[in-house]
């Protein structure tokens, strides 16, 4: 069985600190949904309370259309898997995952009997008889999912669960992650700060700031249209250029920027004279490109495989990031070369400043 979760206006202070600012959305039954955002933007926040171990100030939670107020975290269809992942070191990795079903009173054959059939879901149907600290870390995330799901949650909760793992296996386990939650098809609610994982694996993103959330989206929306200066540059790469709107029409906005002027799309209808930041991905951005033109002094080149990352300062003094992919590595330009740059002006968006 699986649920949908929602927010209704849910506030949450502590003291005079407001953590969580009027958050309202729908997640879906069976949705891989994350929140994403820099640490201390409230979205763990918003998971203790999801799971019952934070009442809001103010607002509802509801899942499965059931209002959750005054229910505990033990009493609610939700579990919830924790950065450190709490495993008990002696016990058999069988054990770890039964245990749940031991403290509901389940006799152990029917105990076993489910360990068994989740350490097959998760891959590790050969290994129920070793202890935990015999396992590496992407196997040990994989049991603490396991003795998750041995309680046959509605809804699973993974408080950023990656985060201590190295580069290859976080990348490894982002898909494992994503085909187990296929495979038993109920909701998943990730907390995550590392912008790779959320468009990875996730349905819809929720990126927060400062308690707010400021855009709820696919992965590809989020990146492509960000709705605030804030989502454009925390999620992902971007070359932002300060300025005021100098003129609009047919859909984009010119932007007087120390630099020149330059246009981009105008998603939310800006008007002449209001300030603006026009953000242009550095895969948008072009070496030798005429349109949108301007010139800049190679400071960086980083080659990263089929990647290359070359850094620039522009004649106002800013920094920027134009990323070679492909046949255009071989092209980069040596440090201390001068080179014009440009881009198309759909590739750019015209935001108010954050």
């Amino acid at each position: 069985m699986t649920a949908d979760v929602e927010l209704e206006a849910v506030t949450v202070r502590f003291g005079t600190f407001t953590a969580v600012e009027n958050a309202s959305l729908k997640i879906e039954g069976g949705e891989f949904f994350s929140f994403l955002g820099p640490s201390g933007c409230g979205k763990t926040t918003i998971l203790r309370t999801i799971s019952g171990f934070i009442e809001p100030s103010s607002g509802q939670v509801r899942i499965g259309g059931r209002d959750m107020r005054g229910i505990g975290a033990n009493k609610r269809p939700t579990a919830l898997i924790f950065q450190s992942l709490a495993l008990f070191p002696m016990m058999t990795v069988a054990e770890n995952v039964a245990y749940g079903l031991r403290v509901r009173g389940a006799s152990k054959s029917a105990r076993m009997k489910k360990a068994e059939e989740l350490l097959n879901l998760v891959a590790l149907g050969d290994q129920g008889g070793k202890k935990v600290d015999e396992l590496s870390g992407g196997q040990r995330q994989r049991v603490a999912i396991a003795r998750a799901l041995a309680v046959e949650p509605q809804v699973l909760l993974l408080d950023e669960p990656l985060s201590a793992l190295d580069l290859k296996l976080r990348q490894h386990m982002r898909n494992e992650l994503r085909a187990i939650q296929r495979r038993v098809g109920i909701t998943f609610i990730y907390i995550t700060h590392d912008q790779g994982e959320a468009l990875t694996m996730s349905d819809r993103i929720a990126v927060m700031n400062a308690g707010r959330i400021e855009q709820i989206g696919d992965g590809r929306s989020v990146y492509t249209a960000p709705r605030t200066a804030f989502v454009a540059g925390f999620v992902g790469e971007n070359n932002a250029m300060r300025g005021k709107v100098a003129s609009v029409g047919e859909g984009f906005a010119v932007v007087e920027t120390p630099l020149g002027a330059f246009r981009g799309t105008n998603p939310l209808g800006l008007t002449a004279g209001a300030p603006a930041v026009l953000f242009v991905r550095p895969e948008a951005l072009h070496i030798g490109s005429t349109e949108n033109a301007c010139t800049a002094a190679t400071t960086e080149v980083a080659y990263e495989g089929n990647l290359t990352h070359v850094g620039l300062r522009a004649d106002d003094g800013s920094h920027l990031l134009v990323l070679l992919g492909g046949g255009e590595t071989r092209s980069a330009p040596p440090i201390g070369a001068r080179v014009g740059l440009g881009f198309d002006a759909a590739d750019a968006i015209v935001l108010p400043p954050g």
